[in-house]
């Protein structure tokens, strides 16, 4: 058997565990009694322990040292992806690696509490202690991947785009926000003001529109479920869909809303190539370019005025309702200056991204004392938004993120905001009738557009490439921007 053979085994392995690790997941979200809780975090040490076994094997090294670069260029990415894996996973010393662990899962715990306070000092030297661990870690991964610190970081939840490529882009959208948001503020207030009839929406009904819905949009449920959970999300595996969401009777939306977007996310996995299944090539390109398929279908195609006038018939037929397009409007596209990030609309959820891109780069460097970040954020989410969060719980303390140890995690929310605005655009233009498809409810001409261009590609490519590849450019602002005034500034 030749060293590459033996590599794709073994990565074929260490796959399957992370499958199984998944399921598990999704689980313990959903199905799980609470007495399972510690039998259920052992099981899953014990995966993630052996996953990373495999991968540090000295075996493993040995082949990757041995293999040569095939000519197939898929093959030929494969064997890079497993090199960086290698690299990444060890890179870091072991008793690094179990502090930082430590230091992690010690500051969340505390954050639970404290953000329900909002305490922040007394979260204040956990998180100390989480970012001095991270810088460590960050300097020593990227001195091994030939990158900056925060860059290593950022890479390792979307390759193919660093800080020095996102921060014009974000600094860009900030000049072009402080122009369009009173506009769109003035421009909402003269527009229509009916609102959706009130519940309840029987939660029975909301679950089956879900499924219609998903299962319009492309979804085989041979291979998905929905069930519920506190948190909605998407997990599983290629062939074994897991989905979530919660009901309100007062608001359907929300639910609904929420599945399609987690229906972008399954979309993504369910077509992805089955030849590299379980291989490196074959897994999906990267957070960014995971949001940017959910968030098509969520905001771009859902949204759009023609979607919106067939599920207000949709609506109004389910529930026996007097439900209006121009309700549905007024509820999904309301633009408000808020302190939520998981809440703001999609003109000002940049500026929350924003201002954690550049927090969290200022922290890792040292140049951001901890003590100091309630105040920086403050003052930075008002010279964006022109509000000052009332306490730490509505600031610094609301996300779980850095608490929690993943640093550079942020970009990826707006960056996928604004590859889906391009990439919608692009297929807009090569599919003429997508707008008389989005009015009969069918999203099956963008989603096939999706799987050719986007999902079939895997990780062959990282995340500029691919979008060079699908719309002919890199990452260009102006689509996003495009797509808001359009949406928002227009009567």
């Amino acid at each position: 058997m030749t060293s590459l053979k033996r590599l794709q085994q073994n990565f074929a392995r260490i796959a399957t565990l992370n499958e199984a690790a998944a399921m598990l997941g999704w689980d313990a979200a959903a199905m799980m009694p609470p007495g399972g809780a510690q039998a259920r975090g052992e099981q899953m040490a014990v995966l993630a322990g052996l996953s990373h076994e495999l991968l540090t094997a000295p075996a493993l090294a040995e082949d990757l040292a041995a293999a040569t670069p095939p000519a197939d260029p898929w093959a030929a990415q494969n064997l890079t992806l497993m090199r960086e894996a290698h690299t990444r996973a060890t890179a870091l010393p072991r008793d690094l690696v179990e502090a930082s662990s430590r230091a992690s899962s010690a500051c969340e715990t505390i954050w639970r509490t404290a953000r329900k306070a909002s305490d922040f000092a007394a979260v204040r030297p956990a998180l100390a202690e989480v970012f001095n661990l991270t810088r460590q870690s960050a300097q020593i991964l990227g001195a091994a991947l030939g990158l900056s610190p925060y860059d290593a970081l950022m890479t390792q939840y979307q390759r193919g785009i660093h800080a020095a490529d996102a921060a014009p882009i974000f600094a860009g959208y900030e000049i072009f926000l402080q122009k369009a948001l009173p506009q769109a503020e003035e421009i909402q207030n003269r527009q229509s003001h009916e609102t959706l009839p009130p519940g309840p929406y029987a939660t029975e009904i909301q679950e089956a529109l879900c499924k219609q819905l998903s299962a319009a949009a492309g979804l085989n449920f041979a291979s998905a479920r929905l069930d519920r959970s506190a948190h909605p999300f998407c997990g599983g595996t290629q062939t074994d869909i897991r989905i979530t969401t919660r009901y309100d009777e007062a608001d359907p939306l929300s639910a609904i809303t929420g599945v399609l977007h987690e229906t972008g996310h399954a979309l993504y996995e369910q077509h992805l190539p089955t030849a590299w299944r379980r291989q490196p090539v074959g897994q999906a390109a990267g957070m960014a370019t995971h949001e940017s398929q959910s968030l098509i279908i969520e905001m771009q195609a859902v949204r759009a005025d023609e979607f919106l006038a067939h599920l207000a018939t949709v609506l109004a037929k389910a529930f026996n309702k007097p439900i209006t397009a121009a309700a549905l409007k007024r509820r999904l596209r309301h633009v408000s200056r808020s302190f939520i990030r998981v809440e703001a609309d999609e003109l000002t959820y940049p500026a929350h991204v924003l201002l954690r891109f550049r927090l969290e780069q200022a922290l890792l460097s040292g140049d951001l004392a901890v003590a100091d970040l309630p105040g920086a954020w403050n003052d930075g989410f008002h010279a964006l938004l022109g509000i000052t969060p009332p306490d730490d719980a509505h600031g610094c303390l609301q996300d779980i993120h850095w608490y929690d140890g993943a640093i550079g995690y942020f970009p990826s929310y707006t960056l996928g905001a604004m590859a889906a605005a391009q990439l919608f655009a692009a297929a807009r233009k090569a599919l003429p009738a997508l707008g008389a498809h989005l009015a009969a409810g069918d999203l099956s001409p963008l989603t096939n557009w999706l799987a050719q261009h986007i999902h079939s590609q895997a990780s062959r490519f990282g995340f500029n490439e691919l979008l060079l590849a699908a719309t002919g450019e890199n990452l260009n602002p102006a689509a996003f921007e495009a797509h808001l005034a359009s949406r928002y500034l227009t009567t």
